[in-house]
């Protein structure tokens, strides 16, 4: 069984302008927040939620990668949540 896990698919909130997915790790379970903010910045266009979406899917494994490094690194927000940035996206991606 893998340390970590992205049981659900990733979902758009139009409320808050965020794209959110579940991370397991164990028997901690948390949301990991993905804001309009992050793809804009990695785009370099504001997308729609379907783009965004979009690009998250096409780059899954990237993202899943920023949230492990954010739990190994027990950089979860006071929430115990995860709330990307464009950094932590960058920083996960291969090179």
């Amino acid at each position: 069984m893998p340390l970590f896990s992205f049981p659900d698919e990733a979902q758009w909130d139009d409320a808050t302008a965020t794209l959110t997915f579940t991370v397991r790790v164990g028997e901690y379970e948390g949301t990991v927040f993905v804001p309009r903010a992050v793809f804009t910045s990695l785009m370099e266009r504001r997308p729609t939620p379907e783009e965004a979406d979009a690009f998250f899917h096409a780059n899954r494994p990237v993202f899943e990668k920023a949230v492990e490094t954010r739990i190994m690194d027990r950089a979860l927000d006071a929430d115990a949540n995860i709330h990307l940035t464009a950094r932590d996206v960058r920083r996960a991606i291969p090179r």
